[in-house]
């Protein structure tokens, strides 16, 4: 057996104890988490310190770890609630974002400060649903109006600007056309999967034995979306096609298949939110911040983060100015909160940006300025909107 070091996964899991306690001790920050994980990883990494650099074991469990946020991700997309509507609302205020997107990215290519402008629309036009979700349940707002609003043009954001990021940018696909049938193909097959799925779970006596080991050290309905998970990220690159749409598209399958989960199995999700949040995904956004290539961008002087701020305002422009559509159903407050929300986004810009480095399609300073601008939203978005958003509750007598 080859020796590997842990030494590496040890420091890194030390970090992912050590950043929410502080933050649960120190309340009145109000930081969240993945941001200032984000930023221990870029001090203990090579930029920095150089105390740690990803080595094999941390790659594994970073891919995991992302894997994991998609599939969660996924999870969350309630296809009941997003029909009708609300999801014709959001699927015509992602048209606009994309729309926005496309200008900005040209603009921008135009003006001499990036040099992959589709690439760039892509990763502009997404919104961290991961982050969203909980922001709103905080401020009580899940189950309004708005708060589903939100959560509809914040999903088909997500799924669209992975499935898009796929069918331009897989790094083992040929041709566009050859990309979508690729595409086609991995939909139909993971439809087939579902209805498989569905089926089988039917069987009176499957369901019994599932509820009988549920709660046992088999855990076998956890190990069993841990199988769908890897599943369905490894059709993804059998097709050619990015990991991270098989992971997001199994998330979104369990979520159709886990219908009765309040009767049968009311822990279910949190017991996968627990794996997820609890071990993997702190190695995804830590070791991002070690990979960080802060010597790209700021190798030419203060005058290098000149992007950070433009790209920050590209994304509040993007997907926050489609908020207006939700002015005569918020108000202008909500609405503004609304587009704060929907412009805060971290992990896709995280993923995005390594894939784009990693294809040579991204330079790494570009990559870093728009994980940094991604930081910066999740730092002042969220607690901005939730501001207006208590503050119209009280407006309005809530």
């Amino acid at each position: 057996m080859p020796e590997i070091s842990l030494t590496g996964v040890l420091v890194v899991a030390a970090i992912a104890f050590v950043v929410p306690l502080l933050l649960g001790l120190i309340p009145s920050l109000r930081l969240p988490s993945v941001m200032v994980e984000i930023v221990v990883g870029i001090v203990i990494g090579p930029a920095v310190l150089g105390i740690v650099e990803v080595d094999l074991p941390l790659q594994v469990l970073a891919l995991i770890g992302l894997a994991f946020l998609l599939f969660l991700a996924g999870l969350e997309i309630d296809l009941e609630r997003l029909w009708g509507p609300r999801l014709r609302g959001a699927a015509g205020g992602f048209i606009f974002s994309a729309m926005l997107a496309l200008t900005v990215a040209f603009t921008l290519w135009g003006s001499g400060v990036i040099e992959a402008p589709l690439f760039i629309a892509i990763m502009l036009s997404a919104t961290a649903l991961g982050i969203v979700v909980p922001v709103l349940a905080d401020a009580g707002e899940v189950a309004t109006p708005l708060g589903q609003q939100i959560i509809a043009s914040a999903s088909v954001a997500d799924f669209s600007a992975i499935v898009v990021l796929s069918l331009f940018f897989s790094g083992e696909s040929g041709s566009v056309w050859s990309t979508v049938l690729l595409l086609g193909g991995f939909v139909l097959l993971v439809v087939a999967i579902g209805i498989a799925l569905a089926e089988v779970g039917r069987l009176p006596k499957l369901g019994a034995a599932l509820q009988r080991l549920q709660d046992t050290s088999a855990q076998i309905r956890v190990r069993g979306a841990f199988l769908l998970l890897l599943g369905f990220v490894v059709l993804a690159q059998v097709f050619g096609l990015e990991t991270i749409l098989g992971a997001f598209i199994a998330g979104a399958v369990l979520r159709l298949l886990d219908r009765d989960g309040m009767m049968t199995h009311p822990r279910f999700r949190e017991k996968l939110e627990a794996v997820g949040f609890g071990v993997f995904i702190p190695f995804f956004f830590i070791t991002s911040g070690i990979q960080l290539d802060l010597g790209a961008l700021f190798g030419d002087g203060a005058g290098s983060l000149l992007p950070v701020p433009i790209f920050l305002l590209a994304l509040l422009l993007v997907r926050g100015l489609p908020a207006i559509l939700y002015r005569p159903l918020a108000g202008t407050r909500g609405a503004i909160a609304a587009g704060l929300l929907q412009a805060t986004s971290l992990p896709f810009l995280v993923a995005a940006s390594d894939i784009g480095v990693e294809l040579g399609t991204l330079d790494p300073a570009t990559g870093a300025a728009l994980v940094l601008a991604g930081l910066l939203t999740v730092l002042l978005f969220p607690l901005v909107a939730l501001a207006l958003l208590r503050d119209d509750q009280i407006t309005s007598g809530a």
